[in-house]
């Protein structure tokens, strides 16, 4: 797909790190572009510098959602990209020693719901919430309608300790992308993923301001090249799965061969 001023893009989670990465990128290259983020401050000021859209978007609710697509598509047209950055969720193991009550304490049910809703089912909630726009367009070269780019990550293939939920949810969010490319081959709609290693995002960052030992030795566990990814590298490769036709139903890793050890 050739992306010009023709092409409306929404992405998520656009007000930072990859997604400000991603939404930088198509808007650079020539795309209208809405940007749906939960935080509004940061949401305003990014689209206001990048020349974008923004609304006010959680992507655990089903109608702040789709309130958010009535609004892109009014103020931007009907998107023919969707990348989808935004996730919430908790952290902790299985199992883990309580010292205090000298018992395991669980990774609970609710902190697992709470996380497969702001993984994995938001996942399903934006691609396929989109994909039933874009299958109203007019289709393009090879009856392409538009692109979906979901956000896993590495952990979706070797999760370290601690990362039970970030783990399986995000293998969930890889697992979505051949059956729903398979669903949306007649209408021409591409869906993949993307699984970003280790990147200098603004979390990381702060790792690097509060333990700059820990964050060197980050780096160092990064085969080649021996550093954290740069967002516009993660931007780059989001035009590539846009403009490359070829691209469908990919898991595709970003992360400099890293092969990330249990903990």
């Amino acid at each position: 797909m050739k992306i010009d001023s023709s092409v409306s893009a929404v992405v998520t989670g656009g007000s930072s790190g990859l997604g400000r990465a991603s939404a930088e990128a198509l808007a650079g290259a020539g795309a209208k572009v809405t940007i749906f983020d939960i935080n509004e401050d940061w949401g305003q000021k990014v689209a206001a510098e990048i020349g974008a859209t923004f609304v006010k978007v959680d992507i655990t609710s089903e109608e702040s959602v789709v309130a958010g697509f009535e609004a892109a598509r009014a103020a931007n047209g009907q998107e023919r990209v969707l990348v989808h950055c935004a996730a919430t969720m908790k952290g902790g193991k299985t199992l883990a020693w309580d010292r205090e009550k000298g018992a395991y304490k669980r990774f609970s049910t609710e902190d697992y719901t709470y996380s497969a809703h702001g993984v994995l089912i938001a996942s399903y909630r934006l691609a396929s919430l989109s994909a039933l726009g874009m299958a109203s367009l007019e289709p393009l070269e090879d009856g392409e309608r538009g692109v979906i780019t979901l956000t896993a990550s590495v952990a979706a293939q070797d999760a370290q300790i601690g990362q039970i939920a970030y783990g399986s949810l995000k293998a969930g969010v890889n697992g979505l992308v051949l059956p729903m490319a398979r669903d949306l081959m007649d209408i021409g709609i591409r869906v993949n993923s993307i699984m970003p290693g280790i990147f200098a995002t603004p979390p990381m960052l702060a790792v690097k301001d509060r333990a700059p030992a820990i964050f060197e030795g980050l780096e160092a566990s990064v085969p080649f090249p021996k550093r954290l990814g740069r967002p516009p590298e993660f931007g780059s490769l989001v035009l590539e799965l846009v403009r490359n036709g070829y691209f469908n139903g990919q898991n595709l890793r970003l992360d400099g061969a890293i092969r990330m050890p249990p903990k």
